[in-house]
């Protein structure tokens, strides 16, 4: 399945994708999903991004000193986000495939649209008890579907006005589960072999290469002018996975 010129595509990918993460500390699902989607199959490009995804945000989650207090609110939407994605799995083998690729294109549009406006949606606490179970069941179902993490997960996280650092290390915590979960349903699913686990492994450290690249580019360049450059990049990619979709 995996030439020489699909692990080298893979390589380069996950640089991309660390070094995004490593000047403004997201992106590395979403970029390295929407990229790998370009050379394979959806299935195949979820697969690929398990590891590295795992690997890089697991630190993030850990990292912040904030975990149990994070854990005691957003357990309800946590829950149902992880326990969901076998929901949207399910799709994966009875959907068309250029189906499930028009809604991850949707959704890389919708997210990078309301960033570059500066929407964000606000969400009072006493709105989270129902807010959080079902925009989590939402999220989930979403994951299973498409691999993608962040819509509407990341806009919850940020609408509940958590600060700058919790919110850094919740979306860490929410990333982690969901790859958990979503290695569990591409398994049950019967998506899995030792090829992919394979590629999955050796992406793994490019990531963090890049990364590290881009933790060091972070002290010259402006995080501000990145971000638009990274949202208006997933916006003109999900036209072209939506367009190709559609063609």
């Amino acid at each position: 399945m995996f030439d020489f010129d699909s692990i080298a595509a893979v390589t380069v990918i996950f640089l991309i994708a660390g070094a995004v993460k490593g000047v403004i500390g997201l992106g590395l699902p979403t970029i390295s999903l929407a990229l790998l989607t370009l050379i394979f199959d959806l299935p195949t490009a979820m697969a690929t991004l398990l590891l590295p995804s795992f690997v890089t945000n697991l630190w993030q989650a850990m990292v912040g000193g904030n975990g149990r207090r994070l854990l005691n609110r957003l357990w309800p939407f946590l829950l149902p986000a992880m326990l969901l994605v076998w929901a949207g799995g399910m799709g994966l083998s009875i959907l068309n495939p250029a189906f499930l690729s028009g809604i991850l294109g949707l959704l890389l549009i919708t997210y990078a649209t309301l960033a570059l406006k500066g929407i964000r949606p606000v969400i009072d606490p006493r709105s989270e008890r129902w807010a959080g179970p079902l925009l989590g069941g939402i999220n989930g179902v979403f994951t299973g579907l498409t691999g993608s993490f962040v819509v509407p997960g990341t806009l919850y996280l940020q609408a509940i006005g958590l600060p700058r650092d919790q919110l850094v290390q919740a979306m860490g915590i929410l990333f982690t589960l969901s790859t958990i979960a979503l290695a569990a349903s591409l398994g049950v699913g019967n998506f899995l072999n030792a090829d992919l686990g394979a590629v999955s492994a050796i992406a793994v450290g490019p990531a963090l290469v890049g990364m590290v690249v881009g933790q060091k580019v972070r002290k010259w360049l402006s995080e501000a002018t990145f971000r638009s450059v990274f949202f208006w990049s997933i916006l003109m990619l999900g036209l072209f996975i939506v367009a190709r979709a559609a063609g």
